[in-house]
């Protein structure tokens, strides 16, 4: 349920600001250092130049005990070919910035208690004012005031945004790279259990850690997915502390997942701990070590989320592991339920971007208000079921509440699910790997197209959009043309039959391990001791190794799905 509950948060997408600024602020009095802080402005009222050499550096009147809104709040001598600056409030901006105009005012500062928004006006007044301006926060207001005290000269421009920021790039390997990592280790797993279970003469165990999606899933989960988001829109305060608790959860157990294969083949700590009243297994010390690491890396996440300069990495880390889980857990049994489940998260996608800003006051997307964190409400927490990468050039994002660009684990994990169901009817009916590289790529093609339309458009970009498309096109073209439709479409024609199976599985099983390395799980009960290189260790691996299916337990059979990114053995 906790798993549901984050991959519906986790549908959400990246989201880019315009007509973002700077004001370059220096002392009137004494010759030191500049700082720039963000502002926020509307050019329809006037252009400020891209260029802070050849912005106009003037003095600044202080005016923040008022909102300059009757001609009661102006100076008796005017504003004298300066810089106003004044509060938000009690009356609209050409109010105040046309009081500033007449009075001698060159550009206008309004300081908001309130989030930034472009200060706005209509076409008329547009025409009759020529004078920038800018809203800027309050707290950088006390900022400036702490730093620079009230003689202070400013100077406010806009320096061109690139077409694309750099940390697009990065963003761009993630998914991709999880996208394939994952739809990689899903087949290779359904593979490893399809050995397993030809070895066992056909006895077919229960795996416990696959879910296989049904229709009604699909649809109770879409229900959910609106009902959460709709409800997070309304009481963010509340729910997001929540989402950040099964997050650090979920991810810890992501996290172990992924680095279990690789401790297991480490020798060391290899005993077991005594059987515990609750417990009716005997974990080994290292796994256990394991697990509190998983933990403690949810938990500096935890304490440190905000710091943005580098609780990034792990929130990144810690959700690239969620994402691979994720995709090795939830298996999507046909392209038929793949079809449906794409198609109604496009719809849904296209829904909460684009059709609910004529249905809420604020005229704002719901889900992109979501994603980003209502501004509006008491709390600065972010959602953190987003992959994350700060700005790395000098735009003015940088300096603004927005300084990151986000990828939803929704963008990434429901088109992994098809390139996982691509790479297990690859290896099942023995097409090497065409439909899980084809897909992949179209994963990738449609990422760009999203990062394009990202930057042409300067607004948040339901990712799916583009996705979705690429992905579903792309794969039944490649069944076209093998002429696999029915097969694909329907999920049948895999492997079954013990000719088939041992086609694929004619290769000797995973080399066992050496002495002193860890295999299965040893299924004695008696004590061991952590000395794991001696013989009698040695024996019981070798012993557990070659159980016959009559006398496997639950662990040994369950272990070689773990085996992390396993080749398969197609075409052998």
């Amino acid at each position: 349920m906790a798993l549901a509950l984050l991959l519906m948060i986790a549908l959400q997408l990246p989201q880019v600001l315009a007509e973002y600024g700077m004001v370059n602020v220096l002392s009137d009095k004494e010759h030191g250092s500049a700082k720039d802080y963000c502002i926020q402005f509307n050019p329809s009222w006037a252009y400020l130049p891209h260029d802070l050499s050849k912005a106009s550096l003037l003095q600044v009147q202080d005016l923040t005990s008022s909102m300059l809104c009757t001609p009661s709040d102006v100076p008796l001598q005017g504003f004298n070919y300066r810089i106003a600056m004044v509060m938000r409030g009690n009356c609209t901006f050409y109010d105040k910035v046309r009081l500033a105009q007449i009075n001698g005012a060159k550009g206008l500062i309004i300081v908001s208690r309130e989030s930034l928004v472009p200060p706005g006006g209509n076409g008329s007044q547009y025409e009759e004012i020529d004078i920038p301006v800018a809203l800027l926060s309050y707290d950088d207001m006390l900022d400036i005031s702490k730093t620079f005290g009230k003689a202070i000269k400013v100077a406010m421009y806009a320096p061109n945004e690139p077409f694309l920021d750099y940390n697009m790039v990065v963003i761009f390997v993630m998914a991709v790279g999880t996208v394939a990592i994952g739809g990689y280790w899903a087949g290779s797993k359904d593979v490893k259990k399809r050995y397993m279970k030809h070895k066992h003469d056909g006895v077919d165990k229960q795996d416990d850690e696959t879910i296989d999606v049904t229709p009604i899933m699909i649809c109770i989960f879409v229900v959910m997915c609106c009902s959460m988001l709709v409800l997070l829109y309304y009481f963010y305060n509340q729910l997001v502390y929540a989402i950040i608790g099964i997050f650090c959860l979920a991810s810890s157990i992501g996290l172990y997942s992924c680095l279990a294969p690789f401790v297991q083949k480490i020798p060391f700590c290899e005993c077991r701990i005594p059987e515990l009243p609750c417990t009716h297994k005997r974990p080994q010390v290292r796994m256990l070590l394991l697990g509190m690491f998983c933990a403690c890396v949810s938990c500096v996440w935890a304490v440190f989320r905000n710091e943005d300069k580098w609780a990034w990495i792990l929130q990144d880390t810690l959700g690239i592991a969620f994402c691979l889980y994720m995709l090795k857990t939830i298996r999507l049994p046909t392209f038929k339920a793949c079809t449906l489940l794409l198609v109604v998260l496009f719809v849904y996608d296209i829904f909460f971007v684009f059709i609910t800003p004529f249905l809420t006051r604020s005229g704002e997307s719901i889900m992109v208000e979501v994603a980003a964190g209502p501004s509006d409400f008491s709390t600065h927490e972010k959602l953190p079921m987003v992959l994350k990468v700060p700005r790395l050039n000098s735009s003015p994002l940088a300096l603004c509440d927005r300084p990151f660009s986000l990828l939803g684990f929704g963008d990434v994990l429901i088109p992994g699910m098809l390139v996982a169901y691509c790479h297990r009817f690859d290896i099942q009916v023995q097409a090497s790997r065409i439909y899980f590289v084809a897909c992949t790529v179209a994963y990738g093609v449609g990422l760009l197209i999203t990062f394009v339309a990202l930057a042409l458009m300067q607004t948040g970009q339901p990712a799916l959009l583009y996705l979705v498309p690429c992905t579903l096109i792309t794969s039944i073209c490649v069944a076209c043309w093998r002429k696999e439709v029915a097969k694909f479409w329907n999920g049948n024609g895999f492997a079954t039959s013990s000719q088939d199976v041992a086609t694929y599985v004619a290769s000797p099983p995973p080399t066992a391990p050496k002495q002193g390395q860890p295999g299965l799980l040893d299924t004695d009960n008696s004590s061991q001791t952590c000395d794991n290189s001696s013989p009698t260790a040695s024996h019981h691996e070798e012993k557990a190794l070659n159980t016959p299916a009559g006398g496997a337990t639950d662990e040994n059979e369950a272990e070689p799905s773990e085996n992390f990114l396993l080749k398969d053995r197609t075409g052998q």
